[in-house]
């Protein structure tokens, strides 16, 4: 089917602009569908199943899964048709071909040690599709949606998508800053990681320096909750607290060695705020660090990858969360270099400093100098 089929009163010639984005926005729509065939198949535990075994067929991933037969075999001629599963006999009856998941497809899917894990992707555009109504109202009125209104999928989904990076990559990361490094070093060192989600970040400092005590603070209970539970789950809960807490809640006595917030402050209502906050909190020999977005410098209508999902998740999670926040700064997602230096300088840094730090997913790491 192309999309010369769903239009066939066209009459357009060869390289038309009409067919052109006609084709784009079909191609959109495929995907679409292919990300939430992707959820479902993530949260149904279909794919881990199949990577756990050999060919399966439909009634026994269905028996394995506990879910319904017959939406199993649709979801699986689907998976065939787009070329994420394989099927080895295609001509038998539907109900006795046998799939399996290759090597490659199951480490973007079900292995969340790996960098390349991806179905927490399709977790976070599902739980803010279910919230379109809200969404569709904020836009009208100009108010927000809450981040706990999104759920459990887009809080875990946001937890796992960066946990391999960290787990992998924070503390090699660090060290290659020998200024940063001696500092998180420091015997007895206090290190607070603000906006910590469920606590990833915090355990990677924990572990990454272990003479350091470790405070993630979050105002999402839920996620506190779970931080707390990955802890101790981690062996680490006599190294690692968790506070449910704004930044701003930082106090002067606390005389923290390091701050750090971890692609977390372009979401909060008051970034000067808590960085003020911050910078109180943070030794004047200490160092303050901001993990965001790497977008551009500046905003150009030929924007890159990174550009069109970072406005995707600004428009459909940052955004609206950051709105629900009466008198939020509404930063968004797409936080450039020259506002975060704007929200360092207002709330008393002197200056920001880009760090040499490269190949770590989408994230810039920026120093703020006291």
């Amino acid at each position: 089917m192309s999309t010369d089929d769903l239009r066939p009163d066209s009459d357009s010639a060869p390289g038309d602009p009409v067919d052109a984005f006609a084709d784009r926005v079909f191609a959109a729509g495929l995907g679409a569908l292919e990300t939430l065939a992707l959820h479902v198949g993530d949260r149904l535990g279909w794919y881990r199943i199949l990577a756990g075994r050999g060919p399966t067929s439909p009634a026994e991933l269905a028996e394995a899964a506990g879910t319904g037969e017959r939406y199993t075999r649709e979801w699986l001629e689907h998976q065939a048709v787009s070329g994420i599963v394989a099927v080895d006999d295609a001509d038998a009856e539907p109900g006795e071909r046998r799939y399996t998941l290759p090597a490659a497809q199951a480490e973007v899917l079900t292995d969340e040690s790996s960098l390349a894990y991806l179905a927490p992707l399709a977790r976070m555009i599902a739980g803010s599709a279910v919230q379109m109504p809200a969404l569709l109202e904020a836009a009208r009125t100009g108010g927000g949606v809450p981040w706990e209104r999104f759920g459990e999928d887009a809080r875990d989904a946001q937890g796992d998508i960066n946990r391999p990076w960290f787990d992998r990559r924070l503390a090699g990361a660090l060290a290659a800053v020998p200024e940063l490094d001696a500092v998180l070093r420091r015997p007895g060192a206090r290190i607070v990681d603000v906006g910590c989600g469920h606590g990833w970040s915090t355990i990677a400092l924990a572990r990454a320096y272990p003479d350091a005590h470790v405070e993630g603070v979050d105002v999402d209970a839920a996620s506190v909750e779970a931080a707390r539970a990955h802890a101790r789950d981690a062996g680490l809960a006599d190294r690692v607290a968790f506070r449910l807490a704004g930044g701003e809640a930082l106090a002067e006595d606390d005389a923290y060695d390091a701050g750090f917030i971890f692609e977390a402050l372009h979401d909060m209502p008051r970034p000067v705020e808590v960085l003020a906050a911050l910078r109180r909190a943070v030794r004047d020999d200490g160092a303050v660090v901001i993990m965001d977005e790497a977008v551009a410098e500046r905003f150009a209508p030929d924007g890159d990858e990174v550009e069109r999902i970072m406005y995707g998740y600004s428009l459909f999670v940052c955004l609206p969360d950051s709105l629900s926040t009466p008198g939020s700064v509404a930063t968004g997602t797409v936080m450039r270099p020259a506002v975060l230096d704007g929200y360092a300088r207002g709330a008393g840094f002197s200056s920001t400093e880009v760090l040499p730090i490269e190949d770590f997913a989408f994230f810039r790491f920026t120093r703020l100098h006291h």
